[in-house]
């Protein structure tokens, strides 16, 4: 039987990082520290275009949890910026595929050496086999979440 104890302090600590990551003040210090003017609501689709490479709208919306009209709203604004580009997929031209653009990957890397200060500075008096641990086990919960099933959604009534 699971410690529940274990669990509940595990469920915290992740909800607090989460309201770390998720606090509009800290993506605004991130953006400034890496020099990048950018409406902070449309840093999370830059990152991650930036980390996993060309992605279609809908994958991209379910992947920042916002809806898929929003998310085409907002990719619109990062490709008047030049950051994005949208092209139909080869494959089905009704979906539309999302690419970051040399200058968007400049502001990602300028960002991403930012997040990397701010995790070192927070890391500092870690040893390196802690902070290789904890890499680790963050991937392996992290992969563990994501072969979770979908909640089943009961709609009969």
């Amino acid at each position: 039987m699971q410690n529940t104890h274990i669990l509940d302090e595990l469920a915290g600590g992740l909800l607090d990082i989460v309201n770390f990551l998720n606090a509009p003040q800290r993506d605004e210090a991130l953006l400034r520290a890496a020099g990048v003017q950018l409406d902070r609501a449309l840093f999370p689709l830059l990152a991650r275009l930036g980390m996993q490479g060309p992605l279609g709208v809908a994958e991209l919306s379910e992947q920042v949890g916002r809806d898929y009209t929003t998310v085409s709203r907002q990719l619109a604004r990062l490709e008047s910026l030049g950051f994005v580009t949208r092209n139909p997929d080869i494959e089905d031209r009704r979906r539309s595929i999302a690419q970051i653009t040399d200058e968007g990957g400049i502001c990602f890397r300028a960002v991403r050496e930012a997040r990397r200060r701010a995790l070192t500075q927070a890391l500092a008096d870690w040893t390196d086999d802690d902070r290789q641990s904890l890499t680790r086990l963050v991937r392996r919960f992290a992969d563990a979440l994501g072969e979770l099933p979908l909640p089943e959604n009961d709609q009969a009534g």
